[in-house]
């Protein structure tokens, strides 16, 4: 814009104390540098600078211009920056937030596979298992791994169902009677998931039939992570993702309780600010991400 131009070559000249310095930072000639701020000081009708053989310094009125029009200047020019980062679908800076447990597993590969792929776009990725709020935290996107949404305010986008299953580590059954259904489970061993302290409530079916199991153990997590190595050690049961136990099922380091008893899928979404439609660069790695996911088997990362 012109009309910002002026009061851009002004705040240059009052941060460096020099016409000439501004106008090596600027790629000005210093004469022109003068010009436009003796035309400002004309459209003002204030003197804004003080010029000395040896440096230059704020008047009064510059001092209050400069403090006024320094934050508009920033602001515009951060509205711009962010414009141009949405307007390029392969070039700018995407913040990113995802879940613990997966994120570790998952994003290592994905990460380094985008960035191969567009090398101009700079990842920032954060990692945590509490829903954040990702209007008031400014980010871009974010990985869940959740049951189905209640939240309208945002945009979900669902891109698969994510099996849960109860495991259990085989010496957990020298001490207790393996349960042949969701009534067998002793709710004192079952190990509880969730964000906060409430602890965790079991829902299974099975041919139509439904079952429902509120745990009671000693052991209450907000980390999948967690409760699989509590599992391990034979602390009891877990309701918990393919993601996490897949390697372990295939070893035989756990084992899956209740087979024929299904535990609800959690949904793996994609979880944006409500924008009209997806700024270029999201879209990118909405693709990517999509993409990435359908070359993989299954859910063993």
């Amino acid at each position: 814009m012109k009309e910002i131009k002026p009061i851009r070559v002004f705040l240059e000249v009052a941060a460096q104390r020099s016409f000439a310095a501004a106008a090596k930072s600027l790629r000005m000639t210093p004469a022109s540098v003068t010009r436009v701020v003796a035309r400002l000081e004309q459209d003002l009708g204030q003197q804004l600078l003080l010029r000395t053989t040896r440096q230059v310094s704020l008047t009064s009125a510059g001092a209050i211009v400069a403090a006024r029009y320094r934050p508009v200047v920033e602001a515009f020019d951060q509205i711009r920056q962010e414009l141009e980062r949405d307007m390029q679908p392969h070039r700018g800076r995407l913040s990113i937030n995802a879940p613990m447990s997966f994120g570790l597993r998952l994003l290592p590969g994905l990460v380094s596979s985008f960035r191969r792929s567009y090398p101009e776009i700079d990842l920032v990725v954060r990692l945590t298992d509490r829903l954040v709020d990702i209007v008031a935290e400014e980010g871009d996107l974010a990985i869940r791994i959740s049951e189905p949404p209640r939240d309208k305010s945002p945009i979900w986008r669902k891109i698969c169902e994510v099996p849960r299953r109860v495991v259990a580590a085989e010496s957990v059954f020298d001490h207790h009677a393996r349960p042949k259904d969701p009534d067998g489970l002793d709710p004192s061993l079952c190990l509880s998931y969730g964000p906060g302290s409430e602890l965790e409530t079991w829902r299974f079916s099975r041919n139509g039939m439904k079952r429902t199991l509120k745990t009671r153990s000693g052991i209450h997590s907000n980390n999948g992570d967690f409760l699989y190595s509590m599992v391990k050690a034979g602390a009891g049961f877990a309701v918990l993702p393919d993601f996490i136990v897949a390697r372990g099922l295939k070893s035989g380091e756990v084992e899956e309780v209740l087979p024929g008893w299904s535990a609800p899928p959690l949904w793996l979404s994609l979880y944006y600010p409500p924008y009209e439609a997806l700024p270029p660069l999201v879209a990118t790695f909405t693709d990517f991400f999509e993409a990435f996911l359908a070359d993989r088997e299954g859910f063993e990362f």
